[in-house]
């Protein structure tokens, strides 16, 4: 639920926000002047705030000065008459989310209200990390205590008190914009505004001016002066998503952000400032594409001082049955159904998928099998075809015939250092355990529940591991005479 203040003098204006929110998705306070409204800003704390310039007992920008004291990640929206745009647009300079022009729109009032409420969640509840997350149902949670996503959340405490470019990589569904968010929350500017854009979803000719602005006349269409994100972020964090899609144009403009600060608006001459701290993300190989020159090499080193990379859920599927446990409770209660956990087939069945839309389509997959269900337990007959599908699939292992090569531990070391790996513990354990398991599996002639004991782990843990590194086991015997020399 979006809770929404509106402050204007205007009664038919206070009446109209009430009608065109009202429903259980909305809280709805109103102030008829600034005094009433800075008192109820402070007590509820909006998600949304909704400020006429015009106002009987003060001005617009000095109850936007005194809200900013308050909480400054407060988007606030402004409603102005034609004469006094210049105002507003001072107002966003200052940190003001946009504004409207009277008389109000209403489709365009509900956009906008939406697109700020969604700001304010991201910037005021927190990306829970690791051992924050089981026994909750919040969207917003980094769920994973594997080895992989165990370096993702020290690189998350290492680069947040520092106040520089972070570059987030990773497939699309991995949770990109959590770890940017978590980066926010956890970092020095965490009571500033946190503002994001998806740079792959604005078509190319606006995306320029979405970020740096426009002035009247620019451009047809363009019949207001427009700031852009890297002004209204101004001492907050602008989090650019899917960055690998931008035109170059726009990505000489970010680079001279990034280096000395200044930009114009398209259409301006003027020179102006913000120190937002940029995180950028993307599904995209960047160097790849620098290398080729499909994307600025100067920007991209400019923004990878700092890099996290996320892994797929395929390398970490030790995760799968903590992730599925958090959608069960999240999603349960929203469908009205009471399952409470999946069944040890089931999760055996889901470990076996590649997940190519990693989170993003366990999630979903999740969501589907409830709608199915029937009891308290998520059967794997209530999963999606394809899931089963796949399974029967990957049914019939094999396991490698041939004795793998011994590992060459330090010529990996030397090769994943000269690609300047970040995930080097990861990768090597994933490496080791790879090499260690084929070894006893063997020597066992795939029978698990040796293998388990030799290993000294159980054999539901052994079962998980042989998913997650992609391991095929057979049985074959053969006779001293059979062998192949």
């Amino acid at each position: 639920m979006a809770s929404i203040l509106v402050v204007d003098d205007e009664s038919s204006i206070l009446h109209a926000f009430g009608r065109a929110f009202e429903g259980p998705e909305h809280q709805v306070a109103t102030a008829p002047d600034g005094a009433r409204g800075l008192e109820l800003a402070a007590r509820i704390r909006p998600d949304v705030i909704v400020l006429d310039l015009d106002l009987p007992d003060m001005s617009g920008m000095e109850v936007f000065r005194r809200l900013r004291e308050i909480d400054a990640r407060i988007p606030v929206i402004f409603i102005t008459g034609h004469g006094t745009t210049d105002t507003a647009i001072e107002a966003m300079r200052d940190g003001a989310f946009d504004y409207l022009l009277k008389p109000l729109k209403l489709a365009h009032v509900r956009e906008l209200v939406a697109r700020a409420a969604e700001i304010s969640r991201l910037s005021r509840e927190p990306a829970l990390i690791a051992d924050d997350a089981p026994g909750t149902d919040r969207a917003d949670v980094l769920i994973g205590r594997s080895p992989a996503m165990q370096e993702v959340y020290k690189a998350i405490g290492r680069v947040a008190p520092q106040d520089i470019a972070v570059l987030v990589l990773g497939e699309s569904g991995t949770g990109k914009e959590l770890i940017a968010r978590a980066i926010y929350q956890h970092g020095p500017r965490a009571a500033k505004p946190f503002l994001a854009v998806n740079c792959a979803a604005i078509p190319e000719s606006l995306l320029e001016s979405e970020l740096f602005g426009h002035e009247r006349g620019a451009f047809t269409g363009a019949d207001r002066t427009r700031v852009g994100k890297f002004e209204q972020c101004n001492d907050g964090t602008l989090f650019l998503d899917e960055i690998g899609d931008m035109t170059p144009l726009t990505q000489a403009k970010v680079l001279r952000v990034l280096q000395d600060g200044t930009f114009e608006r398209v259409g301006g001459n003027a020179t102006i400032r913000s120190n937002a701290r940029v995180i950028a993300a993307t599904n995209r190989d960047l160097p790849r594409l620098a290398a080729s020159g499909a994307f600025r090499e100067d920007l991209y080193y400019r923004l990878s001082v700092f890099t996290i990379a996320l892994p797929p859920l395929r390398q970490r599927i030790e995760d799968l049955p903590l992730l599925v446990d958090h959608f069960l409770r999240r999603f349960g209660p929203e469908l009205g159904k009471g399952v409470v956990q999946a069944a040890p087939e089931t999760l055996e069945i889901l470990g076996r998928h590649p997940w190519p839309g990693n989170v993003r389509e366990l999630q979903s997959v999740i969501k589907w099998s409830l709608l199915q269900t029937q009891g308290p337990v998520l059967l794997p007959d209530f999963l999606p075809e394809s899931i089963r599908a796949s399974e029967a699939s990957a049914a019939a292992p094999i396991a490698p015939a041939a004795a793998e090569p011994a590992v060459d531990w330090e010529g990996f070391v030397d090769r994943r250092l000269a690609a300047g790996s970040e995930n080097l513990y990861a990768e090597a354990l994933a490496l080791m355990e790879r090499s260690l398991l084929t070894r006893v599996l063997r020597e066992t002639e795939g029978n698990q529940v040796q293998a388990a004991r030799i290993l000294g782990i159980t054999r539901g843990s052994l079962r998980t591991k042989i998913r997650a590194l992609g391991l095929r086991i057979e049985r074959s015997v053969w006779s001293r005479d059979d062998q192949p020399g």
